[in-house]
């Protein structure tokens, strides 16, 4: 918001409402009122629902202000720094610089409440996708031949990508792996009612026969976060299929910690085998 980005200064990317002055917070206080923040973010998480819902568009809109309004009143919105909780004017300026993750997180629930099944949608064009159909593709990025890959050169973006695929391809644990790149991969998701294409690092296929697809990433952002929980759906959808096997999907959050990942995956997976014999 241009008001908040003017009122308070700016650190490490974001505004810093501790340092605005009290003039200025009886300012914003007046602005944004309760039921201004309740009327627009259910607008928002209306607009997001609207092409889909087949109901009647004016008891959802109703439903929505009375859900967000409850939301807000409860005991789930954690105020940082904890002194503005005490403040209820702190604590409107605080909500409306969050309203975005407030809109994804009251649309996200009312979605998953309402979906009765998890299902796959299959492109009706390449309904399968395989390293056999990558297509020759130049770079100048640096990259290294594979030992466990179907694909014979693997491309790094970073030294980070580096360190896990040389692991990948040493790990007793791996019987294949793939760089995600090219080929196609991708899972839809909505952030910020903008619908948009999740590109995982890396697919591997384990000696337990299971699937993994990993992700490097070290510090999350919340458009990260939204990114894995479509991608725990898509995996859950697959696997109620039955027909590809069982994947899961993991993250690694530095270098070091691969082996780590990919042994619990295996421990997992083990752990279920030894409770259904």
């Amino acid at each position: 918001n241009a008001t908040l980005a003017e009122l308070a200064p700016i650190v490490e990317g974001k505004p810093d409402v501790t340092k605005i002055s009290a003039i200025n917070l009886e300012e914003l206080g007046r602005k944004y009122r309760m039921q201004k923040i309740v009327f627009e973010t259910a607008r928002d998480v209306y607009d997001q629902m609207k092409p889909t819902w087949k109901g009647s568009k004016e008891y959802l809109l109703a439903q929505l202000i009375r859900r967000i309004e409850e939301f807000i009143a409860s005991d789930k919105i954690r105020i940082s720094p904890p002194p503005f909780t005490q403040d209820e004017v702190k604590c409107r300026i605080l909500i409306t610089l969050n309203m975005q993750k407030l809109v994804q997180h009251i649309w996200e629930a009312i979605r998953f409440e309402n979906t009765e099944s998890i299902v796959p949608v299959f492109d009706t064009d390449n309904p399968i996708r395989s390293t056999a159909n990558m297509q020759t593709w130049y770079t100048g990025k640096p990259c290294e031949y594979t030992k466990r890959s179907h694909i014979n050169l693997c491309v790094f973006d970073s030294r980070w990508e580096a360190s896990e695929a040389f692991e990948l391809d040493r790990n007793r644990i791996v019987e294949a792996w793939v760089k995600n790149d090219h080929l196609g991969f991708e899972i839809l998701y909505i952030f910020k009612g903008v619908v948009r294409k999740y590109r995982p690092d890396f697919i591997i296929k384990l000696k337990t026969g299971e699937f993994l697809i990993l992700e490097t990433k070290g510090q999350d952002t919340q458009q990260d976060i939204t990114k894995r929980e479509f991608m725990a759906e898509w995996v859950e959808a697959v696997n109620q299929h039955g027909g590809f096997g069982e994947w899961h999907g993991e993250v690694s959050r530095n270098p070091a910690d691969v082996a780590v990942v990919l042994a619990e995956a295996c421990s997992t997976q083990h752990e279920k085998e030894a409770v259904s014999k």
